[in-house]
């Protein structure tokens, strides 16, 4: 059998772990052949493939990023894309595809499953927003990333006596900020889940600056308040309807500044959450769904996306989790609001 591999969406620390562990289990006990569809469906559309042996995975564990390359390419949105990517893995001889990727590569590995393509996918986001799974790779990593850069700004805070509102990721889930915040001590968190008051905000500063110390605010992107709209840059569009976000970290410092009459300043990490080598959780996380993907695809279970549900990894129905997405609960939130102020 030949396997074609392919990443898509958002780079994430623990796609070559993933890569990696589907080629060695395929080539080493089932006899797979193996091939990389270059900057995900773009290749797949374009026809650009590349060799994957054992030799081309080897030492790519603690690399970031993909070997592969990826793009946010929609191939539904393409002219007869469904026929070309028919044609590509028909040109190479591929029998099925093993598809990497969040809930937008996902969703297009659904509805050309549905089509007749034979996949299997494998969840991935550093947002940790798929549904249908405990958690995704990529997240620990930029958990790690976020709660060290939170870590350092409280003392540069704390020397000027300023508010720093830190932005992460997060377009419609608060994970990262939720769990990045809680493990910095930030003093407040703002989700996608729950728009947010700007003068409870303030007050929270105003509180943090009685006791003498300098607060932490850490906001997700898609975070909104509650009298206004999301905080865009521009409104452009990719291939999955999405804007691309970023802004609110900005606009915040500016209104704290203006309501309390204090500094404020914005510290944007944006790419860095998800850039560099990923975590030992990750690593492992990432060779668990690797192995259990290739397992899929030899057992026909096409249409599945591998998961993770406590310590063990299942498979779900494609279709059960499109047009999902794993949200933050309300009550977990609500856990640590004693925190903030």
């Amino acid at each position: 059998m030949k396997i074609g591999v392919l990443t898509g969406g958002g780079d994430c620390p623990g796609l070559n772990a993933v890569i990696r562990s589907v080629v060695r289990k395929g080539v080493q006990e089932y006899g797979f052949e193996f091939v990389g569809l270059r900057d995900g469906w773009l290749g797949a559309l374009r026809g650009t493939v590349m060799p994957l042996d054992i030799a081309a995975v080897r030492g790519i564990l603690p690399r970031g990023g993909t070997i592969l390359g990826s793009s946010r390419t929609n191939p539904l949105k393409h002219e007869d894309g469904l026929r070309r990517v028919q044609d590509t893995l028909a040109a190479n001889g591929v029998d099925a595809l093993i598809v990497i990727g969040g809930e937008d590569t996902l969703g297009a590995a659904t509805e050309l499953n549905r089509q007749g393509v034979r996949l299997v996918g494998v969840p991935k986001t550093i947002d940790n927003d798929v549904a249908g799974t405990d958690y995704t790779f990529g997240f620990d990593t930029a958990v790690g990333i976020a709660t060290e850069a939170i870590d350092r700004l409280h003392t540069t805070a704390e020397s000027h006596m300023r508010t720093l509102v830190v932005e992460v990721m997060g377009r419609h889930s608060g994970w990262i900020a939720l769990h990045a915040g809680i493990a910095g001590g930030a003093n407040a968190i703002l989700v996608p889940e729950r728009p947010f008051d700007v003068d409870q905000v303030c007050a929270w500063v105003k509180n943090r600056f009685k006791i003498h110390y300098a607060p932490i605010v850490v906001a997700a992107e898609g975070a909104v308040p509650k009298e206004g709209q999301m905080i865009l840059k521009d409104r452009s569009l990719d291939e999955y309807g999405h804007v691309r976000l970023s802004g609110i970290g900005e606009w915040l410092a500016q209104e704290i500044e203006g309501r309390t009459g204090t500094e404020a300043r914005t510290t944007v990490l944006g790419h860095v959450q998800r850039g560099g080598t990923p975590s030992a959780f990750d690593r492992w996380l990432a060779t668990r769904f690797g192995l259990h993907a290739v397992d899929a695809v030899r057992d026909g279970a096409f249409g599945t996306m591998v998961a993770l549900r406590g310590t063990d990894i299942v498979r779900v129905p494609l279709d059960d989790t499109r047009g999902r997405i794993k949200v933050v609960d309300p009550s977990l939130y609500d856990e640590f609001e004693v925190f903030f102020g």
